[in-house]
């Protein structure tokens, strides 16, 4: 049975090539949509959510691959489209809510603390002067601290602080101060691990080197193979199950005692890193798993629809 997928996204590039090339192997369409570019409307009859190239229908699944940015209104609008989409059975991949959770890292540092799971020690909130306290207490104990915007990405407008006076643009936090404990790894260059999770699957993993202490591949670090060690792939498995999400980046840290922290998980990964250093075609994988997904979820709504 052909299906007719939507890839939500406002640029397709690679990624939305590799999806359509993994997609269409399977036999099944794909139109890319922009948020931006739907709507509701209702009073007009059953038909209250509209979804440009699906005139009078809707998806039978949607791949999620990057919501649109802007001001509080359009991010919660683009929000609802996809919860709309879920109220009205269809399938949503990664769902909504684990993206809410996992772009906002207040709510992923608190989830995965939550869980049990490793992550560095952090300060969420709005008055400076307990930000002040956070970070003095972090450097008086020898530690040095990052800020970050709470929605950021990609290694954007982080600031490393190693004194109080480093702490001086406050235009990135938008009045919410997201402060991270910084973990040391021994190494002047950083480096960390990017996990990449399909259900409860590592199915690849790579080492990243930044030229500096950011390691993101958006902002100049290297990608390097890495072995896939059950060590680091149980942690990355607990991470994504308790942010809730069918797949993930995990960004993985390990400091100079040998511990591992979970610094980041991402629900709309990039993998071209990852898939230049890897052997798996990760939008096959991506695709299969979806394809799989979809077919349970439609099981589930049909039992429903029997039993009512």
């Amino acid at each position: 049975m052909s299906r007719h997928i939507a890839i939500i996204t406002d640029d397709p590039g690679w990624h939305g090539k590799e999806l359509h090339k993994a997609f269409c192997a399977k036999g099944h369409q794909c139109t890319n949509v922009s948020l931006t570019n739907c709507h509701f409307e209702t009073g007009l009859g059953p038909g209250s959510l509209f979804i440009p190239g699906f005139s009078g229908c809707l998806p039978d699944g949607v791949f999620v691959r990057g919501v649109p940015g802007g001001s509080l209104e359009e991010v919660v609008f683009y929000l609802d489209i996809l919860h709309a989409l879920r109220e009205l059975n269809v399938f949503v991949y990664n769902e909504v809510r684990a993206i809410e959770r996992s772009v906002d890292k207040g709510m992923t540092s608190f989830l995965l603390s939550h869980a049990g799971l490793l992550t560095p020690p952090t300060w969420v909130g709005n008055n400076v002067h307990d930000a002040y306290s956070f970070i003095r207490q972090q450097l008086e104990l020898g530690y040095k601290v990052v800020m970050k915007p709470l929605f950021g990405s990609q290694g954007k407008n982080l600031q490393l602080i190693t004194k109080l006076g480093d702490m001086t643009d406050f235009t990135i936090c938008n009045r919410i101060y997201y402060l991270q404990r910084y973990i040391e790894t021994g190494s002047e260059d950083a480096y960390d691990w990017r996990l990449f999770v399909i259900g409860d699957q590592v199915v690849a993993m790579m080492k990243r080197q930044g030229s500096g202490w950011i390691t993101n591949v958006a902002t100049g670090g290297k990608c390097y193979p890495a072995v896939l060690d059950e060590k680091f792939t149980g942690i990355a498995r607990e991470a994504v199950k308790a942010v809730d999400m069918y797949y993930g980046g995990v960004d993985v840290m390990c400091d100079q005692n040998q511990n591992l922290w979970v610094t980041e998980v991402n629900s709309i990964p990039a993998w071209r890193g990852l898939q230049s250093v890897s052997k798996i075609i990760v939008a096959e994988k991506l695709v299969e798993h979806f394809l799989s997904s979809l077919q349970q979820c439609s099981g589930t709504v049909r039992s429903r629809k029997i039993q009512n």
